[in-house]
């Protein structure tokens, strides 16, 4: 497993995030890395434990996933996430939930923080997982989160076996235009949320 505090370690992050199924990404053509996946016991905890460290601050909020298509089969996944924008990568702060076991098989015993998977941001999530998916890797989640005027389109795929990590496109648009939030929005509104006592936001 990638333990998020060893990254944090690191003098260099890019480098050794560069390094995480570096062959796989270059073999694939793959865009540079957005996000870093990190499943955690507690978003609330985690959140407030690395905000100690000068990250964030997070804005956490919780939402119930209609679209959540595991391995062919449909479910309905109920989960917290915390987001925060760290040295240029969006840092994902994620609960096990509920509808799915998908993230909780990645919490660590010793409730250390692991990373995942890694995110790429792409401007069509159907024609990358499909491309991808020629090359032996299926595809283990496809999902979307509706929450006006954002529509985030998502797909895990299974690449474990070939790159050593699970790899996620994701498409984010606002009012049909492809975004990437800049950490400011994140983060301000991480404060906003400490600032009323509200610490997690449910849509």
């Amino acid at each position: 497993m990638i333990y998020f505090d060893d990254l944090l370690k690191d003098d260099n992050i890019d480098d050794t995030v560069s390094r995480i199924a570096k062959d796989f990404r270059k073999k694939h053509n793959f865009p540079e890395v957005r996000q870093l996946g990190v499943v955690v016991p507690d978003v609330e905890t985690a959140a407030e434990e690395l905000e100690e460290k000068g990250i964030g601050p997070f804005f956490i909020a919780s939402d119930t996933l209609k679209f959540w298509n595991e391995r062919g089969e449909s479910k309905t996944f109920s989960g917290k996430l915390g987001m925060a924008i760290y040295k240029g990568y969006e840092v994902e702060l994620l609960e096990p939930g509920v509808g799915s076991a998908f993230y909780k098989t990645c919490v660590d015993e010793k409730c250390r923080m692991v990373v995942q998977h890694l995110g790429f941001m792409v401007k069509n999530v159907d024609a990358y997982q499909q491309e991808l998916e020629k090359s032996g890797c299926k595809t283990w989640v496809r999902g979307q989160i509706k929450s006006f005027p954002i529509v985030t389109d998502f797909a895990y795929m299974d690449t474990v076996a070939q790159a050593g990590i699970i790899l996620e496109f994701i498409d984010m648009r606002f009012l049909g235009v492809g975004v990437k939030p800049p950490g400011a929005i994140y983060h301000s509104l991480g404060r906003l949320e400490k600032l009323t006592g509200i610490r997690c936001l449910s849509f």
